[in-house]
C-alpha cells in the first residue's frame, strides 16, 4: 500500500464512503496517533451553492493547544481535512471549518474590535494608517467589515501569505463617484 494511501485512504467509488465517516476515521486516527486528549463532533450540511460544509468542534483537555499561535493547529487540521475529502471525492470543493470552545468567533471580534480603532484613528487624521500583516482568512474578515463603511477603503499589501492592511479615508471625488454608481 501506498503512503498516500495510508494517510488519505483509498478512492471511494461515487460517494457510498460518505464525507462524515471519512472526516471521523481521518480524524480519530490522526488525534489517537498525536496523543492529543481530544474528542470532537462532526456536522456536515449542504451549504446554499451546494457544497458540503463540514463543522468539526473540538473539545477536551488539549484545547488550549489547539487555540495557541492564533489557531495555527486548527487551521492545519481544517486544511488537512479539506485535502483528504477532495483526495476521495474530487469533484467536492467542500468548505471545511474546525473550531474549539468559540474560538473563531471571538478571534473574528477582536480582530474587528483593533480594525474599529484604526479606522476611526483613518477618519481622525484623514490620512492612511496600517494594519499588521495578516494571513488570507483574517484579512477576509478585515475588508468585508471595512467594505461596509462606505468613508473608508482598503488594500493589502505586499508579497507572499502574509500581508498588511492600509486603510485609508474616501477621498470626497471618490465618494461622489460612488454616489453617481448607486444613482
Amino acid at each position: 500500500m501506498s503512503f498516500l494511501k495510508k494517510i488519505f485512504g483509498g478512492k471511494s467509488k461515487g460517494k457510498s464512503g460518505k464525507v462524515y465517516d471519512l472526516v471521523e476515521n481521518n480524524l480519530q486516527g490522526l488525534v489517537e496517533k498525536a496523543g492529543f486528549e481530544l474528542s470532537f463532533e462532526i456536522e456536515v450540511t449542504d451549504g446554499d451553492d451546494g457544497a458540503e460544509k463540514v463543522y468539526i468542534e473540538f473539545f477536551g483537555s488539549d484545547e488550549e493547544l489547539l487555540k495557541s499561535r492564533d489557531g495555527s493547529l486548527l487551521d492545519a487540521f481544517q486544511l488537512y481535512i479539506r485535502r483528504v475529502i477532495q483526495h476521495n471525492f474530487p469533484e467536492e470543493s467542500p468548505i471545511v471549518v474546525c473550531d474549539t470552545d468559540g474560538f473563531r468567533d471571538q478571534a473574528n471580534k477582536s480582530l474587528i474590535s483593533l480594525v474599529e480603532k484604526l479606522r476611526d484613528r483613518a477618519l481622525e487624521q484623514g490620512r492612511s494608517v496600517y494594519l499588521r500583516q495578516l494571513p488570507p482568512k483574517d484579512r477576509k474578515v478585515v475588508h468585508q467589515f471595512l467594505a461596509e463603511d462606505g468613508r473608508v477603503k482598503s488594500r493589502s499589501i505586499g508579497d507572499g501569505l502574509y500581508k498588511k492592511i492600509k486603510i485609508y479615508p474616501v477621498r470626497k471625488q471618490d465618494s461622489r463617484k460612488e454616489n453617481e454608481k448607486r444613482n
